[in-house]
């Protein structure tokens, strides 16, 4: 059931047919959370968010938060269960944000640092951080030659 009072920024069919290329869309308990990880920890830009529905960008695509009470009838809630790990074995990367600056970002919201902010041996400087949905989210940028 959707919880957004109002109308939403755009017809959702107008959206879905915007929207080109790869998407990510990404289940949650509470959108509002999500978006502020999001946003604090890894600096994306909100489009648009209400209770139900979100939509950031990072690098000109756009990122997508449902809630879970929009997704009641769909098949796909039912992974998700009470307490899940969601997303597991699945790495959301970001490429070209600064993974020091989010790590402590992360640090300082109480948000879970998986591994540290490491040059690795492909070429960027990354860190695992979980959302408080429990997604691992990994910013990276290229390591100077």
């Amino acid at each position: 059931m959707k919880r957004r009072s109002g109308e939403p920024w755009m017809a959702a069919d107008a959206y879905g047919r915007s929207l080109r290329g790869a998407g990510v869309n990404i289940l949650v308990r509470d959108v509002a959370r999500a978006r502020a990880f999001l946003e604090q920890v890894l600096g994306l830009t909100a489009v648009y968010g209400d209770a139900d529905f979100a939509v950031l960008r990072h690098d000109g695509h756009d990122l997508i938060l449902h809630a879970d009470h929009t997704y009641s009838e769909h098949p796909l809630l039912a992974l998700t269960g009470d307490g899940a790990q969601r997303g597991a074995g699945v790495e959301l990367r970001l490429y070209g944000i600064d993974p020091d600056a989010a790590e402590a970002r992360a640090r300082a919201r109480g948000d879970t640092v998986l591994a540290e902010t490491r040059d690795k041996p492909h070429g960027l400087r990354e860190c695992y951080l979980v959302d408080p949905d429990g997604y691992v989210w990994v910013p990276g940028v290229a390591i100077p030659e």
